[in-house]
């Protein structure tokens, strides 16, 4: 009987081996396949969200690059229309005169393309010769030559005004052309021009990520921050399109070859595009574009995505280490459970045998297993209890993250709220000022107040952006300040509120033209927050007055703000720069106004305290002096 058991117990033994295995199997495989959808689900959203990130910045910066471009053109428009219409140049079509006439005609066009910052001015009869212009003392002046052949020359004699962008056939630089018809009454006497240059554009928008171009009605990049890609195509152009290009002279010498684009995807934030570069391989791009019809042109933005598909990338890995612990867990748990099932199967099967064989063996068996079974049973308890365990953990860190997360939020938007509030009141101010004005028929000081508020807005726009100094350590361009500028800019926001309670205020700089290195619009908003503190201190005081004084000392510039108020009590002096802290009547202040302006001046690597002692209270500003910290490097 015992020998049957035991050949019966190896079966079933083996049995079971064979079974786990085939279940192992199936496990590891349904393992693979999950990790597999796990990844591509994680790269999927991963790429999702990186081009919904990378579709708004450029679609941002393109919005700002075409209201650039637009302004530029605006901005030169109307110019040859106005000059059109001078007298001067219909006597001067109708009757050229001499040598000295023309040479005196030069120099007034030379006097306008001067004034208005034009890159040519010149002055064409009804068949295209240029009979005066402003580089007429050029080495290749435009006088003489015929441009009849240019488009913007034949959209004037159409009685029109020409537009056109081209290189110069003369001067080989590239140019936006406006003409317009020069009349005596009903007949076109011959047309003025207007040449723009536009080289400035592209080396105001150099972006390291990000790659602008405009390409004209014909598909032609002729504006681009990539200097290689100038006068190539995205596609290439028709034969028809082409001969009509070389016609006109456009682009000449320029071989007119599309970009290497070996792949192409649409997307709903435009298309995302791959490109092979010598030297630099193949690099893919999000490609947003934005028509302009008044020039017919295309204002493109080509946003790397090279960080987007590394990010893309960390996270396919993230999630992959994750899996990977997880089921290194579950493997570890499910090993441990079959190792204590298999030594309780062995330990029942000895227990069996040594029954046979002596009674009091059997009886240190069964104490024996009683043991084992006990400690089996605390083991699983205590594997309960640790899971409980961590799994509080893990939510006490998740409520902390939480946590964290809404204080720091709650912070910023009471932040901004507060930093609004005055140039708010001062634009409410400004308006009121405007109605009044105008009701008194003084249009010149409601346009003031209107301007006022004009820069206040773009102020309040400014002031919204330091919700990103929450969100990244960018303390914005540090520059030369001068402090004359920035003091008067506050006390002008402030304005309302000085004369409301007829507050005197001094300022006394040494030198007076004293600078620093500093954010003016930063500067400005710490010094907003320091005078409307000044202000509210003195207010119930018989002298009112508030003394602003700034120096250099050694490498610093050193501001103080100090007023005739009660000052600061001792006991909040250790807590004066703490957020939300406030020793104000309820709905005078959120308690932020200081500790935004310490975060702000430590940012532009400066320092703010108070200055113990003396009347009122003071508070000391101390910035980095203009070109102090080279000399301090040197030394």
């Amino acid at each position: 009987m015992p020998q049957r058991t035991g050949v019966a117990g190896g079966r079933t033994l083996a049995g079971d081996t064979a079974g786990r295995g085939c279940r192992l199997s199936t496990i590891v495989l349904a393992g693979l396949v999950l990790l597999a959808a796990s990844l591509w689900l994680t790269g999927h959203l991963a790429r999702k969200q990186g081009l919904e990130t990378l579709a708004g910045e450029g679609a941002f910066r393109l919005e700002l690059y075409v209201a650039y471009l637009q302004g530029v053109l605006e901005k030169y428009e109307g110019l040859p229309e106005l000059l059109a219409n001078n007298r001067r140049l219909v006597n001067f079509l109708q009757n050229p005169g001499g040598r000295d006439r023309i040479e005196a005609f030069n120099r007034y066009l030379e006097t306008i393309n001067r004034i208005s910052d034009a890159a040519d001015t010149y002055l064409m009869d009804r068949e295209g010769l240029t009979i005066a212009a402003s580089n007429w003392q050029a080495e290749r002046p435009f006088v003489g030559r015929n441009f009849s052949y240019r488009p913007y020359f034949q959209q004037a004699m159409q009685g029109r005004l020409g537009r056109y962008f081209a290189l110069g056939t003369t001067s080989s630089r590239r140019g936006y052309y406006f003409a317009y018809p020069v009349r005596q009454g009903d007949m076109i006497l011959g047309a003025v021009v207007i040449k723009i240059s536009i080289d400035q554009v592209e080396r105001n928008w150099g972006h390291e990520n990000d790659i602008f171009l405009v390409t004209d009605p014909d598909g032609v990049i002729f504006i681009t921050t990539r200097a290689s890609w100038r006068f190539r195509t995205l596609e290439p152009l028709a034969a028809e399109v082409r001969q009509r290009i070389k016609t006109s002279r456009r682009y000449p010498g320029a071989e007119l070859t599309p970009l290497a684009i070996e792949g192409e995807e649409e997307c709903s934030h435009g298309r995302v595009i791959t490109l092979v570069e010598p030297g630099a391989g193949r690099r893919s791009f999000l490609q947003q574009s934005v028509f302009m019809p008044q020039a017919g042109w295309r204002v493109m933005v080509l946003s790397d995505t090279a960080g987007m598909e590394k990010r893309v990338v960390r996270a396919q890995v993230g999630a992959g280490v994750l899996f990977a612990t997880g089921v290194m867990l579950l493997l570890l748990v499910w090993q441990r459970r079959q190792r204590l099932a298999e030594r309780y199967r062995f330990e029942e099967q000895n227990r069996h045998l040594l029954e046979q064989a002596n009674e009091d063996l059997e009886r240190r068996v069964r104490e024996r297993t009683a043991e084992l079974t006990e400690s089996n049973r605390q083991l699983r308890r205590e594997i309960v209890e640790r899971r409980q365990a961590e799994e509080k953990l893990r939510h006490t860190r998740r409520e902390l993250i939480h946590a964290a997360k809404l204080a720091a939020l709650g912070q910023m938007s009471a932040g901004i709220n507060h930093e609004l509030n005055q140039p708010l009141a001062a634009i409410r101010t400004y308006a009121d000022n405007a109605i009044q004005f105008l009701g008194q028929g003084r249009p010149d000081d409601a346009l003031w107040n209107l301007e006022q508020i004009g820069e206040l807005t773009e102020r309040m726009a400014r002031i919204g952006a330091q919700l990103k100094i929450f969100a990244r350590r960018s303390s914005g361009r540090m520059e030369d300040v001068p402090l004359h500028g920035v003091i008067d800019g506050a006390l002008e926001i402030l304005t309302p509120a000085i004369r409301r309670d007829s507050v005197r205020v001094e300022v006394r700089l040494t030198p007076e033209e004293i600078q620093g290195r500093a954010d003016s619009v930063l500067l400005q908003q710490v010094l907003v927050n320091l005078i409307g503190n000044a202000i509210q201190a003195v207010a119930g005081q018989e002298r009112k007055e508030i003394l602003i004084r700034g120096e250099e000392e050694g490498a610093r510039v050193v501001l103080r703000v100090r007023d005739s108020g009660p000052g600061i009590a001792p006991a909040h002096m250790a807590r004066i720069f703490e957020p939300f802290y406030t020793t104000k009547e309820p709905g005078q202040g959120l308690g932020l106004g200081l500790a935004i302006s310490q975060r702000i001046i430590r940012q532009m690597q400066g320092s703010i305290r108070v200055v113990p002692g003396g009347e009122g209270a003071c508070f000391e500003i101390s910035l980095q002096a203009v070109g102090k910290d080279e000399e301090r490097e040197d030394r």
